[in-house]
């Protein structure tokens, strides 16, 4: 797994048009309604997107590695790092679990969620193996008390209260990643429509609602591009 995990950290970026490729599998559907789908997908894509934006807002890890290799120059243990291991990484999942849900095709949601998560589990792996190597019993202290995927809520609110959070890192950090699985459910959306006449007929206003919100991600996304070339806004 460790040898998979170096693979997969160094094309990790490719797994999200992964599973937008994934969503064209056909399959028996999930919900009689492809709205409900939509829906129910773009609630998890958010709740992961929360997942991901306080895991940067409060503390942030430079996720590039290096020469697209792991590395870490130190052991971060606070923030939501404090009560889950790989907090990005459960973002994350969150998020493709939801462009599944969104399909609508069971097949999609069979194929996709076991893969993806065995591509994490391989790359989270790889990580481990090489925070073991460099910190040694600090990290061996810590993968006992933090666990590896769930979420310990003990003492959550308490860690919010007492980290100081940062939105300019957030802006500068995340405002591709949020775009890119908005865009994405829109443009899915917006196929549903095309290819189901009755869909367009039960919900005449659903074409204008997804484009609207499409154009404002992209506003927002070049919005935030700007304020980052620029250097209006610096992550601290």
């Amino acid at each position: 797994m460790i040898a998979i995990g170096n693979f997969l950290f160094r094309c990790r970026n490719a797994l999200f048009p992964l599973a937008f490729g994934l969503v064209f599998l056909p399959g028996p559907p999930l919900f009689e309604d492809p709205l409900m789908a939509l829906a129910a997908g773009a609630l998890l894509a958010l709740m992961g997107e929360a997942m991901r934006v306080g895991t940067i807002g409060l503390k942030y890890i430079i996720r590039g590695g290096r020469e697209r290799r792991v590395y870490a120059e130190d052991l971060v243990t606070d923030g939501l790092y404090s009560h889950t291991r790989n907090p990005m990484y459960v973002g994350n999942l969150l998020i493709l679990a939801g462009i599944a849900v969104a399909s609508n095709s069971w097949t999609c949601v069979i194929v996709a969620i076991p893969l993806f998560a065995f591509f994490y589990a391989c790359i989270v792996a790889a990580e481990e193996d090489y925070l073991g190597r460099k910190f040694g019993p600090a990290f061996d202290a810590y993968v006992r008390d933090v666990p590896r995927w769930a979420v310990r809520i003990q003492g959550l609110s308490a860690t919010l209260r007492s980290t100081r959070f940062s939105w300019r890192r957030v802006l500068v950090k995340e405002y591709g990643t949020p775009f890119g699985w908005i865009a994405g459910l829109c443009a899915l959306g917006l196929l549903r429509v095309a290819g189901t006449e009755s869909l367009e007929a039960e919900h005449p206003l659903l074409t204008e609602v997804l484009l609207a919100v499409l154009v404002v991600a992209a506003l927002l996304w070049g919005v935030a591009r700007w304020l980052k070339k620029s250097r209006i806004v610096v992550a601290d």
